[in-house]
């Protein structure tokens, strides 16, 4: 009888754990929805103190032009003067996928957005865990080319590429 009570008591400890782990991810999976909406939703406002609070110290923005790396310093200095006129922009996620790291402190997530003046948008980038809560370590916004018309924009491209470069 006792190796059966053993046995009870480990599967018992086993589903805990299990429900534990999925409680913890479902904690951390909201509160990951729960930065990047008020990410966008800073941006909507022009809201510059809320918006660059949510980027680590090191963090990254990649913008939809191939030139667009910017440091969280450089792009402050890009965005500052437009939140200051009250000049937002509106992005809505519409799907969402995040991941988290084995050990819980790293999430990736990729999105699917609308904006007025760009349409239908790509957004996907990287969090970290830290003592003050998630942060946006990196974010890259994109605008995804359906593959029928790619090689037709890919000449576009490239003749602005070589029109600039001249």
């Amino acid at each position: 009888m006792k190796i059966v009570n053993n046995i009870v008591i480990k599967w018992v400890m086993f589903c805990l754990l299990i429900l534990t782990s999925f409680s913890v991810t479902a904690t951390s999976k909201q509160a990951i929805n729960q930065v990047i909406d008020n990410f966008h939703q800073a941006a909507s406002d022009a809201d510059s103190e809320r918006y660059f609070d949510l980027l680590s110290e090191d963090g990254v923005f990649l913008g939809t032009d191939g030139t667009e790396r910017w440091s969280k310093k450089e792009f402050r200095s890009y965005v500052e003067p437009y939140f200051k006129q009250g000049k937002g922009w509106t992005y809505i996620s519409t799907k969402r996928h995040i991941n988290l790291s084995s050990d819980g402190t790293t999430a990736f997530f990729d999105e699917l957005l609308i904006n007025n003046n760009y349409g239908h948008c790509r957004g996907s980038g990287v969090l970290w865990k830290t003592s003050t809560g998630w942060k946006i370590a990196q974010y890259n916004l994109s605008v995804p080319l359906p593959n029928d018309i790619a090689k037709e924009i890919v000449a576009k491209i490239n003749q602005f590429s070589e029109k600039v470069t001249k």
